[in-house]
């Protein structure tokens, strides 16, 4: 019988499903003056190892527990992945109503991500909720047939739970758009099932070690095989602050605050992986969509290697490089939260003795391994608490820009230890108190008051040097 390795994928997302199913989600309210919702689906599956024997349909389903007890899931080849779209030239003029575009270009702060070297929009199936919808489960399950033709009703997949609900704002948080659920689901069978996506949309299963190399803490990221790395995008800032058909506007902006930075990972995708809508009515396309790409047992004791680069014109061609970054990292980094193990309180002097809050100052936060920090958080500890926000919050090019949001940070910080002082102490805040949107508010409000300050402060060292000048000239 096949045994898993310690610390293996397989293991992480055992505990991390067990952990979702047993959690509540932090579910956030519509507000009567908004009350627009959405849903997506993050869809996992275990890849069975090679020459595993095909399950009979009418085989009874396990149960989550069983099901990682099966021996081909337990086996040390097989590969959990998660699935991605990219959609080509995804933007404001061309998102459908309802569709994930219509919401996912989202940087996750609301406002939309530029395409092209920015790289290619990789987000969760999912889309706004219509009216006749059940609730957030039905609009994910929907949402993701109509886009990829992928059924979450059948049996073969079991809705593990939700995550935390998350609000999506306008530009620099001026404005609730709509609140966003994600919803996890699993497959239970290990025959591929066929997919449909729509026209321009490319559907990536991504290796979970390939993150979970990246995300995790060193002494279990470490052990992964597959590796990938940390990069960022740059999003020109006029576009966010600035009218879109204001040309001259949009240059002086830009001279005046630069760009921002949004971290994001680079996902190196072999070929085979990718299922494209654009060619699934070929007989060679669905015969692909309804079977595993083939993999040797090297590939699968590896994983996909980012660092293993290919040399000359077939680098292009046989693989895919697509950046994770904005509204999709973020929720991606909750659900890698989840595999962390929890840390065990010290032991007290009596056994009887209750941890005091001492005791609990002292455990160390289980987080996830970051290379960066939010603007104006230096010290605080919001990879902890909320990862997903670590990874919207922008950096701005302009030294001084960020300088002047740590300034004005003074609430956020206040917020985020309070938020870190919660969990420490496990009370009911954690699920009750809002503290992703409060923190996210005040964030917010910290930068637009220093791109206020940095405005008013060109504008009089401009107005200063044109006196000077003038002076000099006339003098």
């Amino acid at each position: 019988m096949a045994q898993e390795k310690p610390d293996s994928v397989v293991r992480l997302l055992s505990c991390a499903l067990h952990r979702i199913r047993t959690t509540p989600p932090r579910v956030i309210a519509s507000p009567a003056t908004q009350p627009r919702r959405a849903a997506v689906a993050i869809i996992i599956r275990v890849v069975p190892p090679p020459n595993t024997i095909p399950v009979a349909a009418d085989t009874p389903l396990p149960t989550l527990n069983q099901f990682f007890e099966l021996d081909w899931v337990k086996d040390p080849l097989a590969c959990p992945e998660f699935l991605l779209l990219r959609r080509d030239g995804a933007g404001p003029s061309d998102a459908v109503p309802g569709r994930a575009s219509a919401f996912q270009n989202f940087t996750g702060d609301g406002t939309w991500k530029s395409s092209g070297k920015a790289g290619a929009h990789v987000a969760f199936p999912g889309g706004r909720t219509e009216e006749g919808d059940e609730g957030g489960l039905y609009t994910a399950m929907r949402q993701t047939w109509e886009e990829i033709g992928l059924d979450l009703a059948e049996r073969d997949f079991l809705c593990i739970g939700q995550l935390d609900d998350r609000e999506i704002t306008t530009s620099l948080g001026k404005r609730l758009l709509m609140i966003l659920s994600p919803f996890v689901f699993l497959q239970l069978t290990p025959n591929p099932l066929p997919t449909d996506p729509t026209d321009g949309t490319t559907i990536h299963w991504v290796p979970l070690a390939t993150l979970a190399s990246a995300v995790l803490p060193g002494h279990i990221g470490d052990k992964m095989n597959a590796k990938s790395r940390w990069s960022s995008v740059t999003v020109d800032a006029a576009s966010r602050l600035t009218p879109r058909r204001a040309a001259i506007l949009k240059i002086l902006v830009r001279v005046l605050i630069g760009s921002m930075q949004f971290p994001a990972i680079l996902l190196d995708l072999p070929e085979s992986d990718a299922i494209s809508g654009s060619s699934t009515g070929s007989p060679a396309a669905l015969q692909n969509s309804r079977s595993y790409p083939p993999r040797t047992q090297d590939k699968l004791e590896k994983g996909f290697t980012a660092t293993k680069p290919l040399s000359g014109k077939n680098r292009n061609k046989s693989r895919h490089q697509l950046k994770l970054w904005g509204l999709s990292l973020g929720m991606t980094l909750d659900l890698m939260a989840t595999m962390i193990p929890p840390t065990s309180l010290p032991s007290p002097a009596g056994l009887n003795k209750q941890p005091t809050s001492q005791d609990l100052h002292k455990v160390a936060l289980p987080s996830l391994h970051l290379p960066f920090h939010p603007v104006g958080g230096e010290g605080m500890r919001i990879d902890a608490v909320a990862p997903s926000l670590a990874s919207v919050f922008p950096r701005f090019s302009y030294p001084d820009v960020n300088f002047w949001i740590w300034v004005f940070g003074k609430r956020y910080r206040e917020v985020v230890r309070g938020w870190e002082a919660s969990v420490r102490d496990g009370g009911s805040n954690v699920r009750r108190v809002n503290w992703s949107g409060t923190a996210l508010n005040t964030f917010y409000a910290a930068v637009r008051k220093a791109l206020l300050v940095v405005l008013v402060l060109r504008a009089v060292g401009v107005l200063v040097g044109l006196v000077f000048a003038g002076w000099w000239v006339f003098a």
